[in-house]
């Protein structure tokens, strides 16, 4: 090709450039440490990015290992992933014992789920409670725990991507 083909091939490139860049995606906030080594993450940190559940594969074999989303999980998602953490949501209760919630979602908004619309999978944590705390709903409330970060799944389906080993349930926010 001839440097005087190269020159409009190039400024339609510089041109065009803009338009077919990729969008970055913007950086997420830090947690910051709280009082006994507790990390606060926030639903603006854990559901701060782009996440698309994988579809199911009705057709799949049941040993196949179904796909898990991880890939979209920023690395400093990941690198929470162990940590001890503080995280305030909204409680939608799964399992009861003794009139104890022993496990729930923590939402980020009260109008998602059963009110609204369904919260993409980083929107939620499953938190489990060895020894279950009173319901709560309605109101932001605090829970301390291990955070784990990864796909979970419950007869070859996604439940989730975030799981809080629940150790003690922290301060009701005030609406």
């Amino acid at each position: 090709m001839t440097a005087a083909l190269l020159r409009p091939v190039a400024l339609l490139a510089f041109v065009l450039a803009p338009v077919f860049a990729v969008a970055e995606t913007p950086a997420l906030p830090k947690p910051t440490q709280v009082d006994g080594g507790y990390l606060k993450v926030g639903f603006e940190i854990l559901a701060g990015y782009k996440f698309e559940a994988p579809p199911f594969d009705p057709s799949a074999p049941p040993t196949a290992t179904p796909a898990t989303g991880e890939e979209q999980i920023p690395e400093e998602i990941k690198a929470l992933s162990g940590k001890s953490t503080l995280v305030t949501g909204y409680m939608m209760p799964v399992r009861m014992e003794n009139g104890l919630v022993t496990e729930f979602l923590l939402v980020r908004d009260p109008s998602l789920c059963c009110y609204g619309t369904v919260p993409n999978m980083n929107e939620w944590i499953v938190v489990k409670m060895k020894n279950g705390v009173r319901p709560l709903m309605d109101v932001p409330v605090s829970f301390y725990g291990k955070l784990q970060v990864g796909a979970m799944f419950e007869n070859g389906y996604p439940t989730g991507i975030y799981l809080l080993e629940g150790e003690r349930m922290g301060a009701v926010q005030q609406g």
